[in-house]
């Protein structure tokens, strides 16, 4: 992989930032109840911003906010009140995650974080080179990359069917001053729940054939290889509608 020049480094990070915020608004739109049209129209409005971004950092700031408005929102994808009650995040949170809604997102996302840089190496690629992720000893950028758009689709997701079928219950966490933390009993149902996603099929929004979430996470870093080799004109995220 050669390295990396500004204008090729933008037009990536602004990639991965605009799947993974396109496919929270969708996830919102598709789980939330009540009236959700302003923090929606919210959402829209920042996205529409991205290609203005003039830098990664820019990039990263509009991320946080429609990140902000999302996790606001969180509770009204919960479909009883008890999981209301005890699974409603005010925000994103981590090290040490405050909340049981965060401490299965920040697990998950660990899983995650291993499923795509496994893809990665399969294509030849550093999981440590990254573009909207800075290198830093010990952590896979370019993983955390490619994680970015599968954030909603598969572990939000993962946690949200958790929770709403009782897989997790309130009683799974031990929540005190310095953060929460999973039992095994939590950890075990999310990984359950975790790996039905990933082996979940579904029809590619793109190339229309049927494959599962897992092979789909291979799909995208084999276009990320292609497009960084010059075989593409560009890498897109996975979206959905």
């Amino acid at each position: 992989m050669t390295p990396p020049n500004a204008a090729r480094t933008l037009k990536l990070a602004r990639e991965f930032v605009r799947a993974k915020a396109q496919n929270q608004r969708t996830l919102l739109r598709r789980n939330g109840a009540g009236v959700l049209d302003a923090p929606l129209a919210q959402m829209q409005s920042l996205i529409a911003q991205l290609d203005a971004a003039p830098t990664v950092e820019a990039l990263m700031g509009i991320e946080g906010a429609i990140a902000a408005l999302y996790f606001a929102h969180w509770q009204t994808m919960l479909t009883d009140g008890a999981a209301r009650e005890n699974f409603s995040p005010a925000s994103r949170n981590r090290r040490p995650p405050r909340d049981p809604i965060n401490a299965l997102l920040s697990f998950g996302y660990a899983l995650l974080t291993k499923e795509t840089t496994i893809a990665l190496l399969s294509e030849g690629l550093d999981p440590y080179w990254g573009f909207l992720h800075r290198p830093r000893h010990g952590k896979p950028a370019l993983a955390l990359d490619l994680m970015e758009e599968f954030r909603p689709l598969i572990v939000d997701s993962a946690a949200l069917s958790a929770v709403n079928t009782g897989m997790v219950k309130a009683a799974d966490f031990v929540v005190s001053s310095a953060g929460c933390a999973m039992k095994d009993t939590a950890r075990k149902a999310f990984i359950r729940a975790y790996e039905m996603r990933l082996d979940q099929m579904i029809t590619h929004p793109v190339f229309a054939y049927r494959c599962s979430w897992r092979a789909v996470i291979r799909v995208q870093a084999k276009l990320l290889a292609r497009a960084l080799r010059g075989d593409i004109p560009a890498y897109v995220g996975i979206t959905t509608r």
